[in-house]
């Protein structure tokens, strides 16, 4: 149904595409220039457009680029979808709420959306939206239409102080414009916000933190922007370094645990079957639900915060299980002999083949994949879906879960050679090879290690692995470390490669490697590198030689 999510006043030239857009990775916050360099509007500037996408996709920081856009002056003018949309969304009613400012975000149904996207100029004033051959008056969300428990009304009039206060409505708008009948407890949060994209965000938390807010259930945080110790030995400028570090202090101020890991799935922390959780970072989300059976929404960043200040999130979205089955089956031409890179690259094409919807993956079990394996297939599923989970048969625990109505798409074996080619754009000669995004586990250390062994990374090419500090200190313990970096391979903890910068990352390195699918997407947007994609062992043999190989893996025909 076409309706108004968030109301205001609009007007500007459309802007529109049929696939959906992440903000953080695919627009530059200071500009509004689109960045991806695999989406069809690469180039175009958002800033003043009503831009009509079917929804967002890919990273949970998508909300903190928009409200940066929108404070700096380069926004669009408003946003339009033609499905249901969180993220974006989420940062339109933050900047209402915390900076009284926003823009409008409407939501308007096949035929209606397919008209405004024709048109060249739209206008919104409220509820209203004319555009050639569109005059529409919308629906609006009304927030009383969420129930609310005694507690949670006491925190929206105000008993627990101003930031559960403005947490609180946050909460209950957002669920309100999705959908939920009410609110439900939740047993711990991943901050996937503490990662600097832009002064917006660190204003956001430093707002929060100022309010003397506290979280509420046990909180990690995310990966953030420098190694927070160790930054200004590495050389990272004051200008960045101390803004990022500050953002991180901000959220441990408030209560959350600095683990600092995009990983939350490798803590002793993590939820199992069945918990009600509230994570952000999209790989997070796409892993808590698949493969550990947990259950949380694709919570956007900020809501990530209010969820852990008032303890409640919207019963909406995978927390119901009529919303959890597939709705869309997979069938996979199964390489025989295939290695690692097979699920970065699978992940990879199930979101372009189910960028809305659920799928279930089938044809994969006697590949018996392993926690690497998922950890590496859900990364990258995340970059081109907007959807907070997905199946594989014989493997996850839901798999069983699909709708009667699902239909069924195969992807075959050039399918993937030609997913391989669009991820190995790049020369075959290396300089940098990345390693750990998401970040990388004690297995994956294990195997690096094991690869390097007695040898050592060639003059000129730069090794990074970054990981989580919790894993630094078992790798550590294990001699791994010191392994690694007698092989020339360096050892970042706290960041990840969708937040690090120059000069960790190297300034000179002009083409790198990456055995991740999700950085093989976002990095030519976030590095401006030429990018090559391969497995864990072709990564070390670049990182040996200084040349990826120049054709596709063997067991791709």
């Amino acid at each position: 149904m076409s309706r108004s999510a968030i109301g205001g006043v609009a007007r500007g030239p459309v802007l529109a595409s049929d696939e959906g857009l992440s903000f953080w990775g695919g627009v530059d916050p200071a500009t509004g220039t689109i960045i991806d360099a695999h989406h069809p509007l690469c180039g175009e500037s958002v800033a003043g457009t009503v831009l009509a996408l079917p929804t967002s996709r890919g990273s949970c920081t998508g909300s903190g680029v928009l409200l940066e856009l929108i404070r700096n002056g380069h926004a669009p003018a408003a946003l339009v979808f033609r499905e249901p949309e969180g993220v974006l969304t989420l940062g339109a009613l933050v900047s209402r709420h915390v900076f009284d400012a926003t823009i409008p975000v409407l939501q308007l149904d096949g035929d209606d959306f397919a008209t405004l996207a024709a048109a060249e100029h739209a206008v919104i004033d409220g509820a209203r939206v004319e555009a050639p051959g569109l005059a529409l008056t919308l629906p609006t969300v009304d927030p009383d239409s969420v129930a609310l428990s005694p507690d949670d009304r006491a925190m929206l009039d105000g008993r627990d102080g101003t930031a559960v206060q403005v947490a609180m409505r946050i909460v209950r708008d957002i669920a309100a414009i999705d959908g939920a009948r009410r609110l439900i407890d939740v047993s711990q949060v991943h901050i996937d916000g503490c990662i600097y994209a832009s002064p917006a965000i660190l204003r956001f938390a430093e707002v929060f933190a100022g309010m003397q807010a506290r979280v509420r259930v046990p909180t990690t945080t995310n990966a953030i922007s420098v190694d927070h110790a160790h930054w200004r030995e590495q050389g990272v400028p004051e200008a960045f370094g101390d803004p990022a570090s500050r953002l991180a202090d901000a959220y441990v101020q408030m209560g959350a645990r600095a683990s600092f890991t995009c990983a939350p799935y490798l803590l002793d922390s993590a939820p199992k079957a069945h918990d009600v959780i509230a994570w952000a970072e999209s790989n997070a989300v796409i892993y808590a639900n698949s493969v550990l059976g947990a259950r949380t929404a694709k919570h956007p960043d900020f809501l990530d915060l209010c969820i852990a200040l008032t303890g409640r999130a919207p019963d909406y979205d995978v927390y119901l299980d009529e919303n959890r089955a597939a709705r869309r089956v997979l069938e996979i031409d199964t390489p025989a002999g295939c290695d690692d890179a097979l699920w970065p690259m699978l992940g990879y094409l199930a979101g372009l083949h189910a960028p809305d919807r659920i799928p279930l993956l089938r044809g994969l079990a006697s590949l018996s994949p392993g926690e690497d394996d998922l950890k590496a297939l859900c990364a990258a599923f995340g970059t081109t879906s907007a959807a907070p989970m997905l199946h594989v048969e014989g493997v996850t625990p839901e798999a069983g879960h699909v709708s009667a109505d699902a239909d069924t798409v195969r992807l075959t074996r050039e399918d993937l050679a030609r997913a391989w080619r669009q991820l190995n754009a790049g020369p075959v000669g290396i300089d940098l090879v990345a390693f750990g995004s998401p970040h990388f586990s004690l297995g994956e250390c294990r195997a690096l290690a094991a690869e390097m062994a007695g040898q050592h990374c060639a003059t000129g090419v730069t090794a990074i692995v970054t990981l989580g500090h919790d894993t630094l200190a078992a790798a550590r313990a294990e001699g791994l470390v010191d392994q690694l970096e007698e092989a020339g391979v360096r050892i970042y903890a706290d960041i990840c490669w969708c937040s690090i910068s120059e000069p960790v990352f190297p300034p000179e390195a002009r083409t790198l490697m990456t055995n991740s699918g999700k950085y093989a997407h976002y990095a030519p947007g976030l590095s401006g590198r030429s990018v090559r994609f391969g497995s864990l062992a072709d990564c070390a043999l670049a990182a040996r030689t200084g040349r990826a190989p120049d054709t596709p893996p063997a067991w791709l025909g």
